[in-house]
C-alpha cells in the first residue's frame, strides 16, 4: 500500500511537470545535463566504453565531442519523455513530422500489414505518439514489461493514449494471429539486448559481435508482411521528422537472418550519421558470441 501510494504521489508529480511548457522543461534539462555528466557521472565509464568500441577510427577528443553531446541529449530526453505524459495529438504531429505519409497510405489500399524496426534513436516515446496517430491500421506497439508492476502500468498509459495496442513481446505472435484478417502496423523496438541464453544470432554492428533479437524477422515470414525502418533525424531541439523506409515488400521472400541484417545496418548507418541521439548508456554488449576474443 505505501509503494503504491508513492508511485501515484510521484506520477502525479510528473504529471504536473508535464504541463509546463517546453521552453520551460530545457531549462531543467540544461540543469539535469550539469548533474548526470559532470556531478554524478551517470554511467560516464559505459557510454565512454561503448563510444570508443563502436568508433575505434576516432581519436578522443572526438569521442569526447559525441559524449557531451549525447549527454546533453539525455538530459532533453529526460524532459521530453515526461512531456509525454500529457503532450496533445496536434502537438506530437507538429514536433514528429512524417516525411512520406503516402507510403503507409499505399500499402493499406494493397491490404498489407506493416512491421516497423525502430530504435532507441531519438524520442522514441514521441514516435510511439505519432505513429499511434496514423489514421490507417490497427496500431500495435511491443513492449518489454517492466519490472515494477506500477511503473509497468503507468508507462502502458503513457503510450497507449492515442489508441494503440500495447501487446508484451511474449504475447505478439499471439496476437497476431488473432488480428491476421485485420490490417495491422506493428512497432517492434528492434535494438534491445536479449538475455544470453536467449541470444540466437549474432553479426557485425558498429564493429562488433552484437547479439539480436529476432522478432521483427520471425512475425514478418510468419505472416508475410511489408518491413519497414523507422528513419528519424532531430531537426532542432524538440523537433524531430521521421521517414518509413520500406526494406521488403514480400518477408516471406527473403532468406534468413536477411531482414535482421538490412534492418540492423540501417540502424547502425542512421547512428553513424549523428551518433549522439542513441541510447548509449544502455550496456548493449553484454556478452559476445562463443569464442569470441
Amino acid at each position: 500500500m505505501i509503494k503504491a501510494g508513492l508511485s501515484r504521489i510521484v506520477f502525479f508529480f510528473l504529471y504536473l511537470l508535464s504541463l509546463l511548457p517546453f521552453w520551460f522543461l530545457y531549462l531543467l534539462a540544461d540543469g539535469i545535463y550539469i548533474v548526470l555528466y559532470k556531478i554524478i557521472g551517470y554511467r560516464r565509464e559505459v557510454v565512454y566504453q561503448n563510444l570508443i568500441n563502436s568508433f575505434p577510427g576516432k581519436g578522443a577528443e572526438e569521442i569526447k565531442v559525441i559524449e557531451k553531446k549525447y549527454y546533453r541529449y539525455l538530459a532533453d530526453l529526460i524532459v521530453e519523455t515526461i512531456k509525454m505524459i500529457s503532450i496533445s495529438a496536434n502537438e506530437v504531429k507538429r514536433r514528429m513530422k512524417a516525411t512520406n505519409p503516402e507510403l503507409v497510405t499505399h500499402y493499406y489500399n494493397q491490404n498489407k500489414s506493416i512491421i516497423a524496426a525502430v530504435a532507441h534513436y531519438g524520442n522514441w516515446e514521441m514516435a510511439a505518439h505519432r505513429f499511434s496517430l496514423i489514421p490507417e491500421y490497427q496500431k500495435i506497439i511491443v513492449y518489454k514489461p517492466l519490472s515494477n508492476k506500477r511503473a509497468d502500468q503507468y508507462y502502458q498509459q503513457i503510450r497507449g493514449r492515442f489508441g494503440a495496442m500495447l501487446v508484451p513481446m511474449k504475447s505478439t505472435l499471439r496476437k497476431l494471429a488473432a488480428l491476421k484478417n485485420e490490417l495491422t502496423f506493428t512497432v517492434l523496438v528492434s535494438d534491445q539486448t536479449p538475455v544470453q541464453h536467449e541470444a540466437q544470432y549474432f553479426t557485425r554492428f558498429l564493429n562488433q559481435p552484437t547479439a539480436l533479437f529476432l522478432g521483427v524477422e520471425k512475425m514478418a515470414v510468419m505472416f508475410d508482411t511489408v518491413v519497414v525502418f523507422a528513419d528519424v533525424r532531430c531537426v532542432k531541439r524538440g523537433y524531430y521528422e521521421y521517414k518509413i523506409v520500406t526494406l521488403f515488400d514480400y518477408a516471406k521472400q527473403t532468406q534468413p537472418y536477411e531482414i535482421t541484417d538490412t534492418h540492423t545496418k540501417y540502424l547502425e548507418e542512421m547512428i553513424n550519421r549523428e551518433p549522439q541521439y542513441w541510447l548509449w548508456s544502455h550496456r548493449r554488449w553484454k556478452f559476445k558470441p562463443e569464442g569470441a576474443v
